[in-house]
């Protein structure tokens, strides 16, 4: 991912994106149950906008008054490059199906995306009152304590991680996905697939895990982590090893000493 130019007013805006998040994750941290909720798809589904149409009532006006001039980037499953200028790439319940089916592995993400990079993000998890943040060249942080990626230089010790991006990929998706968890298997120590990528994400920007990669380019799943991790010391690229943009075919996130190992076992996967 290319460094965006680091602005003061990008840290400026940080606590009131930070305020309104919270104030979104009390929303959807009151609609949770320990319970699956839904038995037919069409009701899964229903609990799935329900949650988001909840969440984006309290979000949606305050980050556009925040930012005058940003704009709202509509469809939370897009992909691909946006129009010039600010957007708002909102997930107002990343690990919706998490939440849906009574899991722990949920929260809401904001991010400010200038001219299709990720400028700052906010990724609030309500169960447990954690915050990350961060904003382009100012570093990422847990509520008040900067975070940095893995010190790790041996991808056969490192602990790894993909996942789907959305229901319905492509059926060459789903074998690209299959082959790169058989190639980590054999090349690195273990290999988590999970759902959501920002929940991934965090634990690379936490040091706790040390490569994430997905094979989609679904904006609101990649823009937050992605910033994360950038500013937590890591490097994101897609899988050509060139800097990741929201208009980039695939994406990798990794500790420095492991990314170029990364690239090698996943670049040939096509």
């Amino acid at each position: 991912m290319s460094s965006a130019m680091p602005l003061p007013a990008d840290a400026a805006l940080l606590p009131d994106v930070t305020a309104a998040v919270r104030t979104a994750g009390t929303t959807l941290r009151d609609r949770y149950t320990s319970h699956a909720r839904g038995v037919s798809l069409n009701e899964v589904v229903d609990e799935i906008h329900a949650n988001d149409d909840a969440v984006l009532d309290v979000l949606r006006e305050p980050l556009l008054r925040a930012r005058d001039g940003s704009r709202w980037a509509e469809d939370e499953l897009a992909g691909g490059t946006l129009p010039p200028g600010e957007w708002w790439v909102v997930d107002p319940a990343e690990g919706n199906i998490n939440h849906v089916h009574g899991m722990e592995d949920w929260a809401v993400t904001a991010t400010l995306v200038r001219d299709n990079q990720p400028v700052l993000t906010v990724v609030h998890l309500p169960l447990t009152g954690d915050t990350y943040t961060a904003v382009a060249g100012f570093g990422a942080r847990l509520d008040d304590r900067p975070l940095k990626v893995s010190a790790k230089t041996d991808l056969g010790a490192a602990l790894v991680g993909t996942g789907q991006a959305k229901p319905g990929e492509d059926a060459r998706t789903f074998r690209r996905i299959g082959d790169s968890v058989t190639t980590m298997l054999i090349s690195g120590l273990v290999v988590r697939v999970s759902v959501p990528a920002t929940m991934q994400l965090i634990h690379v920007a936490a040091g706790r895990t040390d490569a994430f990669w997905q094979f989609s380019d679904v904006r609101s799943g990649l823009v937050a982590g992605a910033l994360l991790v950038s500013e937590a010391g890591g490097t994101v690229t897609d899988l050509a090893g060139e800097p990741w943009h929201t208009g980039s075919r695939d994406f990798l996130a990794s500790a420095p000493g492991v990314h170029a190992a990364a690239l090698t076992v996943l670049s040939p996967i096509a």
